[in-house]
């Protein structure tokens, strides 16, 4: 876990950056891999989570594969990864699915109408490709509305009535994903429900996807029960493959962004305005909305000094949350924010005209590697300059 000598460990790493830490990414590596032998199913690594290839070097011992949700992510696995490559997007236009046939080894269809129009692609891509549909079992625990796959009116997935309607001669299996940041007992009432609804069907497919969703990793995670869900679900139907795509518990706790004290300015109470932003560098602070640990700080009022963290900016409302801490702080101050692999750099910004933070790779050994610091040619070339 960070702590305070991460701070000092590459002093001439300008902030803000991110550190990605091989440690934490071999150890969880370690544990999906024992939950994939034990269980007899297939693990991949949902890169719309993170991805970076230097990770993809310290995961690939590990995971069977990855799971992308475009192009761009289908050749970053095939190509930085290998292993089976599986892709599943709501819709895909005739071009991308040109290419993304040349990458992937499964794809996983979001509707009938998608998949009898890149029939031909399909066919045409001169490889064996495992062709699947998205199924909406309408079951969802899942509570903040903008991540919940199975709200009303949702875009993801066929329903059983139109599975039973349209039949399932053109595939091979089917693909659910309902689940975010939740346990076994979760997939356990979801299995159930899929069960009822399409276990007609799954008799006569080869596989079906999970999805991801799970905290696999996490010390309280009740990993027997998830092996013995899988054991029990697979013998059930009869299927020859089951596949789990988690994204957080490929990186969990295996991140960190590294930030710094502008200025502190007084409004009713202490504010320190940082070199990073919710809004550009981990959006999910706003989205979720959630607030992510510091390392040496405390929830408000817990420490003697109290500060609310902003960004620098013109978004109101770009904070990070209210902190405090043992001792002020001041101007060059450095902040280690945990938890920074997951749904972070893979959604940064540049709003503003604010660069992006750096990368950086620290190895098993303790070497921290720098891996990209941003321009303004990057800012400027997704703008259409030509520098």
């Amino acid at each position: 876990m960070a702590n305070q000598a991460l701070l000092n460990c590459f002093p001439e790493l300008k902030t803000p950056a991110f550190v990605i830490t091989e440690s934490d990414l071999i150890k969880n590596g370690r544990i999906l891999k024992d939950v994939q032998e034990k269980a007899d199913c297939k693990i991949l690594w949902a890169l719309k989570c993170f991805a970076m290839p230097e990770a993809a070097k310290a995961l690939k011992p590990y995971l069977a594969g990855t799971c992308a949700s475009g192009l761009f992510e289908a050749r970053f696995g095939k190509e930085n990864f290998g292993g089976e490559n599986h892709v599943y997007a709501p819709a895909f236009s005739d071009e991308d699915m040109a290419e993304i046939v040349k990458y992937a080894d499964h794809i996983s269809f979001n509707s009938y109408s998608q998949l009898r129009h890149h029939r031909k692609a399909i066919e045409g891509a001169g490889k064996p490709i495992k062709v699947g549909l998205r199924i909406n079992p309408g079951y969802s625990e899942v509570e903040t509305m903008i991540y919940n796959p199975c709200a009303p009116y949702s875009r993801f997935g066929v329903g059983a009535e139109e599975l039973e309607k349209e039949g399932i001669k053109e595939i091979s299996g089917l693909h659910f994903h309902t689940m975010c940041e939740q346990r076994s007992d979760v997939l356990e009432r979801t299995l159930d429900v899929v069960a009822k609804k399409f276990g007609p069907f799954l008799r006569d497919l080869e596989w079906l996807n999970m999805g991801g969703g799970q905290l696999i990793t996490k010390p309280d995670y009740d990993r027997d029960h998830l092996i013995n869900l899988i054991k029990e679900f697979k013998t059930a139907f009869g299927l020859k493959t089951i596949y789990l795509e988690p994204g957080e518990a490929v990186a969990i706790d295996a991140g960190y962004l590294v930030a710094s004290v502008l200025d502190i300015i007084e409004n009713g109470m202490p504010i320190a305005i940082l070199d990073t932003s919710a809004a550009n560098h981990m959006p999910d602070v706003l989205e979720m909305p959630y607030r992510p640990y510091i390392v040496g700080s405390g929830e408000p009022k817990e420490f003697p000094y109290t500060y609310r963290l902003g960004a620098m900016t013109c978004l109101a409302g770009d904070y990070i949350g209210d902190y405090s801490f043992p001792k002020p702080l001041k101007v060059g101050d450095r902040l280690v924010f945990t938890d920074m692999a997951i749904y972070s750099f893979v959604k940064t910004c540049m709003f503003n005209g604010i660069n992006l933070p750096s990368l950086a790779y620290q190895k098993e050994n303790g070497e921290i590697k720098l891996i990209r610091e941003f321009t303004y040619a990057d800012y400027a070339g997704r703008l259409g300059e030509k520098l």
